[in-house]
């Protein structure tokens, strides 16, 4: 199967395997938001049983499924382990990547859902997660290219 991504160079998107294409805004729809969950594999895992991780995998895979058959996920992914990650920082007038995440492993993005629906389903999807794994998990809407940032 062929994976096809962003055309960085002209800005335009291509279509992705696992995502669908975006509603017109004026469709009626809901707004998006972009659910984050957060931590490492190992960090994340260490002091969990065999049985815990089984049925958070099992959580997040009925969940992804329902989520996809429904039609509210625009895009989902997870993320390879924090370990894995290069952050580039500006140093000495220039960027210079290095092993490792910015932020401590338990602050790393682990994975991510995109939706399209109103916030009260938003948390509604996040609280699922969070019963089951008690690690906190960020809501945040997607703004519109033609929108101004609200501080």
């Amino acid at each position: 199967m062929e994976n096809l991504c962003w055309d960085v160079q002209n800005r335009a998107a291509a279509p992705t395997v696992g995502e669908r294409p975006p509603r017109a805004r004026d469709e009626g729809t809901d707004m998006k938001y972009m659910i984050m969950m957060f931590g490492g594999l190992g960090a994340t895992l260490q002091d969990r049983t065999p049985e815990w991780i089984t049925g958070m995998h099992e959580l997040m895979m009925k969940l992804d499924t329902e989520l996809k058959e429904a039609g509210e996920v625009v895009a989902s992914h997870g993320l390879v382990d924090p370990s894995q990650a290069k952050t580039v920082r500006f140093t000495g007038g220039a960027p210079v990547a290095t092993d490792g995440p910015f932020a401590e492993i338990k602050e790393s993005l682990a994975g991510y859902w995109i939706v399209e629906v109103d916030e009260e389903r938003a948390i509604e999807i996040a609280s699922q997660v969070v019963a089951y794994t008690e690690y906190p998990m960020e809501v945040r809407r997607v703004m519109y290219g033609d929108e101004t940032p609200q501080l």
